[in-house]
């Protein structure tokens, strides 16, 4: 399933390459709240939460519904600025009504059809989902959204208090370390852009991202399969350190599309498509090529031998060995008049971070 962008007809200016101190922020409360899905940050997350002051932890996980399975649309900005409280003053200009839907959209999940266009609050069935949905939840979920629809003012500027707060406590200090780091992934993304287009700049940020054939639309490897389209707001690239290995699309109506994407490791790594994961997942779901990875993960072999050896005809052999091969489980080397069959040991020993990268993306 994809994320479709629309970028028919865009100005190429209208597409975008630029940091977010708010956006860097958010993904650093994820990793806070989700630190399993980010081992390399583990150790970081343990001494963040041992520093904090507990009031400002409490107000933190009062929050985390903001960040934690999916991202509120107004942390991630379509227009970054320089600084933090110059996106949070942007935050502020947001209107109650778009603020409070789209938290509760977040808080009660990534589903983005929760309200049918209408807003909490105003609206009386909007607001009893709302609530229905928040309680499912948790009761945590269940008081954030109830103090959310009762007063809004109040819960707003609480929360802006609270990321101001995390500025001193942490993110002051983790900004300045990963700087340098987006800005030199900025300037490659905009140097590719302007000299090689926008294809080529896409293909560098992500093997989850790519431009459709006709250059009309930008492809994004998601969990949901949706459209949205960059008018004249245009389109906005935001990279990302702590948000490694996620991919988050800002992609609702209304909302200027952002796509937040993780700037590579210094190691070489393409993130693996999604349904390359899947076709090897179900290539070792038959027990016969399971069996026949076996016996090649104890050494090459050919199809006589693996015919012989599990006594199977030959073309049965080979058509195993076809889909282990479109797989890329399995490596060939010609020896003369024989083919050997060998295991691709490193795909087969990623595997299961290709799967856990995959669905976290």
């Amino acid at each position: 399933m994809t994320l479709r962008i629309d970028v028919g007809g865009l100005p190429s200016e209208r597409v975008r390459f630029a940091a977010s101190p708010l956006a860097e922020l958010t993904a650093m409360l994820h990793v806070l709240a989700e630190p399993g899905h980010h081992p390399q940050y583990a150790g970081w997350a343990a001494d963040v939460w041992a520093g904090l002051r507990p009031e400002l932890a409490e107000r933190l996980r009062e929050a985390e519904f903001l960040w934690r399975s999916s991202q509120a649309d107004f942390l991630i900005p379509g227009r970054p600025r320089s600084t933090l409280a110059e996106e949070l003053d942007d935050v502020d200009r947001i209107d109650d009504e778009t603020y409070v839907t789209a938290a509760l959209v977040t808080t009660c999940g990534s589903n983005r059809v929760h309200f049918r266009g209408r807003s909490p609050l105003s609206d009386a069935t909007a607001r009893e989902r709302a609530l229905d949905v928040a309680q499912a939840r948790g009761a945590q979920q269940e008081a954030f959204a109830e103090r959310l629809l009762a007063d809004p003012a109040a819960v707003r500027a609480r929360v802006r208090r609270t990321l101001e707060e995390c500025a001193e406590a942490f993110f002051d200090a983790a900004w300045a370390d990963v700087a340098v780091q987006l800005a030199t992934d900025l300037r490659l993304k905009n140097e590719l852009l302007r000299r090689q287009g926008l294809g080529v700049a896409l293909a560098s940020v992500s093997g989850a991202v790519t431009l459709a054939p006709d250059g009309d639309r930008i492809i994004v490897d998601k969990v949901q399969d949706k459209s949205t389209a960059a008018r004249g707001g245009g389109v906005t690239f935001i990279p990302s350190v702590f948000g490694r290995p996620h991919l988050v699309a800002v992609h609702a109506p209304g909302w200027h599309p952002v796509v937040q994407y993780p700037v590579a490791e210094p190691r070489p790594a393409e993130p693996v498509a999604l349904e390359t994961v899947t076709a090897r997942l179900e290539a070792l779901a038959h027990p016969v090529r399971l069996r026949l990875l076996r016996t090649l993960a104890r050494g090459p072999h050919t199809t006589a031998e693996l015919a012989h050896f599990w006594e199977l005809t030959p073309p049965e052999v080979s058509r195993h060995l076809a889909v282990l091969r479109r797989a890329g489980l399995l490596t060939s080397r010609r020896q003369g008049r024989y083919v050997r069959y060998a295991l691709n040991l490193s795909d087969v020993t990623s595997l299961g971070a290709d799967l856990l990268e995959a669905v976290l993306r």
